[in-house]
C-alpha cells in the first residue's frame, strides 16, 4: 500500500492556516494569549521562521499517523506484517474487493473528530488542570484541534487517487 506523501504534506499545512485563522487576534487570539499571559511583546521575540518551519514538521508527523486511524486497510496490511511479498493471495483477493472502501474525506473527518473529543480533549484537560489554566484555555486549544485533525483526516483518507479526493464513500 502506497503512503501519499503529497496528502500528508498538503495536511500538515492545514495546522498553519488554522492556526492563522484561529488565533487571530479577531477570533480567539486575544483571548488566548490572555489565557497563557503572552503579550505582543513577547510574542514579536522569538524566530518565526524557526517556528513556522518546526510547525510544519511536527503537524507532517500528525498527519502521518491520522493515516493509521483513519484508513482501515493499514489494519489489512499490518495483518500481514506490513510486507506484501509475505501476502497471500487471499489478501490481495480481500484488497481488490476492499482496497478503497471508505476512503473519503467524510469518513477520515469523523474519524479524527472522534480523536478530538475522545483523545485530544483528555490530553489538553489533564495538561491544562495541572498547569493550573483555565477552562476557557482548554476549549479554546481543543477546538482548535479537534476541527484541525478533522481536516487534516478527511485529506489523508480522501485523497488516494490520482484524480484527488473521493468525497463520497464508498462500500
Amino acid at each position: 500500500m502506497q503512503i501519499n506523501f503529497l496528502a500528508i504534506a498538503v495536511a500538515a499545512l492545514v495546522p498553519l492556516i488554522m492556526g492563522f485563522i484561529w488565533y487571530h487576534p479577531k477570533i480567539f487570539g486575544t483571548v488566548w494569549m490572555q489565557e497563557v499571559g503572552l503579550t505582543e511583546e513577547k510574542m514579536k521575540g522569538s524566530n518565526m521562521g524557526f517556528v513556522f518551519v518546526f510547525a510544519f514538521i511536527l503537524s507532517f508527523l500528525i498527519a502521518f499517523f491520522l493515516q493509521m486511524i483513519t484508513i482501515h486497510q493499514f489494519g489489512a496490511l499490518g495483518m500481514i506484517g506490513g510486507d506484501e511479498t509475505n501476502a497471500k493471495p487471499s489478501f490481495f483477493a480481500f484488497m481488490k474487493d476492499y482496497g478503497t472502501a471508505y476512503r473519503s474525506f467524510g469518513h477520515g473527518a469523523l474519524h479524527c473528530f472522534m480523536a478530538g473529543v475522545l483523545f485530544v480533549f483528555p490530553l489538553t484537560a489533564i495538561n491544562a488542570m495541572f498547569e493550573r489554566k483555565s477552562w476557557k484555555y482548554t476549549f479554546i486549544n481543543t477546538a482548535y484541534w479537534t476541527i484541525t485533525i478533522t481536516i487534516m483526516g478527511g485529506i489523508v483518507c480522501g485523497w488516494y487517487s490520482p484524480e484527488g479526493f473521493n468525497w463520497v464513500t464508498q462500500k
